[in-house]
């Protein structure tokens, strides 16, 4: 995964959690530790994807790679299409049925005006549910990881996505520390915010 050099993670050396914060900083503890030969995974504190960093070379030499394939950069540098780059609007294309471009084209400000629309409010209606399921993905990304092989891990998993948060916290206790404590983070909004099932 690329990420800019601000992405918030989280390096783990085996259960352990060694770095938390900016990529920039984690990054540079990671190096420590991948130069004593260790292993170390850094994840992407939203997402949990793994962040591939090239630790060869200096710590000035793996900055300057980042700084290189930061997220950010790769937007703005690249050549100019349709669009109002300034403004933060992007020219991307989309496939719809002749129906929906008419409908579209008749509205108020054309088809982008309508369609901008139309996704800020599904945002908006959906933003509780997206919130639940970016969790769940989450942290069901970190503990198969992490925690695929421990005690538990199974039923863990069908708490998460179920929103059962004592159940969750119950069967993740004997983990490690470190892995507990990010996935309980990561699960936050899954387990805190599902109201309960029916029959539970």
């Amino acid at each position: 995964m690329r990420a800019g050099l601000q992405t918030p993670c989280t390096a783990f050396k085996g259960p352990r959690c060694i770095a938390a914060g900016e990529l920039a900083d984690v990054a540079l503890k990671a190096k420590t530790a991948v130069d004593k030969g260790e292993h170390v995974l850094i994840f992407d504190d939203t997402t949990s994807e793994s962040i591939e960093v090239d630790f060869r070379g200096s710590a000035k030499d793996v900055l300057r790679r980042l700084a290189q394939t930061d997220g950010n950069q790769a937007v703005t540098d690249g050549p100019r299409g349709p669009g109002r780059p300034k403004l933060g609007v992007v020219a991307r294309e989309i496939t719809l049925l002749p129906r929906h471009w008419d409908w579209l084209n008749a509205q108020p400000g054309g088809a982008s005006v309508a369609l901008r629309k139309l996704v800020e409010e599904a945002r908006r209606a959906n933003e509780g549910k997206d919130r639940v399921r970016q969790s769940q993905e989450a942290a069901y990304r970190f503990i198969s990881i992490l925690a695929g092989n421990r005690p538990g891990f199974e039923e863990a998993t069908r708490a998460l996505f179920a929103g059962h948060r004592d159940r969750f916290d119950q069967l993740i206790a004997p983990w490690p520390k470190d892995v507990r404590r990010h996935a309980r983070k990561l699960a936050a909004d899954a387990v805190d915010a599902q109201p309960p099932q029916r029959g539970s």
